[in-house]
């Protein structure tokens, strides 16, 4: 498994990069739910070992199975519709014995891992009207599935990857110039519409949050909520912060203004007690991992290679955006988990598993750059 591997060409900085951001989230946790830190760390040693194995498995042969990778996750999106938890008025959740699994999270690698072969054996059809209905097709089957669960904020994401990925697969700036001239009008009409007092289009606690985002005195005591003690939280720790699981009766944390803050506001406790400092390098270390997935796609040998490393790259790099502009009020409340960060063993897992395949494809580019010039 390793002879045709050089260690020069493993990609140390990228496990280093992502191995910090887990430690910081175990540390985090441990301030945010003390009894639930135990449990991200083995998350994260298991996620770090599995990302560690993946890494010297040939990505392709995965890859020939990817019609097998789509069935199983739309089997899993089902299981949730007829088997799934009801928490707080969404069924997103599978419960396997002791262990609570959210398929709408790993959705979005297999996602990714079945374009990837997908777009790479119809790449040179990649450009026509019936293979971009085709893949629109396949991605809408989840995307409903995992929309009506009801989960709007990973169905954003799981558009946002779709686009990303069909970028890498070189689909022609034509097409992307049409669906920005038709997609952006239709957004604005969308929102607009979407926050009219009858409107049909979003359940009443989305359109709360949008609302609550453009007005958010008169929701300060609801949806607003959150947001607002967020923002509160991460501007009172200043440059240096508040310090690590401090007793100071100012913390809003320490007050339980944000509820359930280990998960989706993870970012508010890290600027809370670590202040600035602290969220310059959750930051840095986010930008770091979403560009060195960029570069591995650069230097992908294949196209499956290229869609992996610029799929993960993507869902790092927006859902780390998506996430830290909720915290900070820049956009309304989506209650997207931050990569690598949140607690939660599914989000945690599947982030492990996707660069492990990304640390694949770098040595897979290394081994065939070694080949040619031989």
């Amino acid at each position: 498994m390793f002879r045709n591997y050089r260690l020069r060409d493993y990609d140390f900085k990228l496990i280093i990069m992502v191995t910090l951001l887990a430690v910081i989230g175990v540390v985090a946790i441990g301030s945010a739910e003390e009894s639930l830190q135990q449990k991200q760390m083995f998350g994260a040693i298991a996620g770090f070992i599995l990302m560690i194995i993946l890494s010297f498995i040939n990505y392709n042969g995965i890859l020939k199975m990817y019609w097998l990778i789509y069935g199983g996750n739309l089997a899993l999106l089902l299981m949730v519709m007829f088997l799934g938890e009801d928490h707080k008025g969404a069924q997103r959740w599978i419960q396997i014995g002791s262990v609570t699994f959210q398929p709408s999270e790993t959705a979005k690698i297999l996602l990714i891992l079945f374009f990837a072969q997908f777009i790479m054996k119809y790449k040179e059809e990649i450009n026509t009207f019936k293979m971009i209905v085709l893949c629109v097709v396949l991605i809408g089957v989840p995307w409903e599935l995992i929309h009506e669960q009801p989960d709007l904020s990973t169905s954003i994401m799981v558009l946002i990857i779709f686009c990303v990925i069909m970028f890498a697969g070189g689909i022609s700036w034509k097409y992307i110039g049409v669906a920005l001239i038709v997609g952006l009008p239709a957004l604005i009409i969308l929102v607009s519409l979407a926050v009219q007092p009858d409107q049909t289009i979003l359940k009443e606690h989305q359109q709360k949050r949008i609302l609550a985002f453009i007005n958010p005195q008169e929701y300060a005591t609801e949806e607003a909520y959150q947001q607002l003690n967020s923002v509160t939280a991460i501007g009172s720790g200043q440059l240096d912060g508040k310090g690590y699981k401090n007793n100071a009766i100012t913390s809003v944390k320490n007050g339980d203004f944000i509820s359930e803050a280990q998960t989706d506001f993870i970012f508010s406790v890290i600027g809370e007690e670590f202040g600035f400092k602290g969220c310059v390098v959750v930051i840095t270390l986010m930008m770091g991992t979403a560009m060195e997935c960029i570069a591995v796609a650069r230097r992908a040998k294949d196209m499956a290679g290229r869609v992996i490393a610029a799929g993960m790259g993507g869902l790092i790099a927006f859902q780390s955006f998506i996430n830290i502009g909720v915290t900070t009020f820049l956009i309304p409340n989506t209650g997207l988990p931050l990569p690598f960060v949140s607690y939660g063993l599914t989000s945690l897992m599947s982030c492990f598993i996707g660069i492990g395949f990304v640390l694949n494809v770098r040595l897979q580019s290394g081994r065939s750059a070694a080949t040619q010039q031989s």
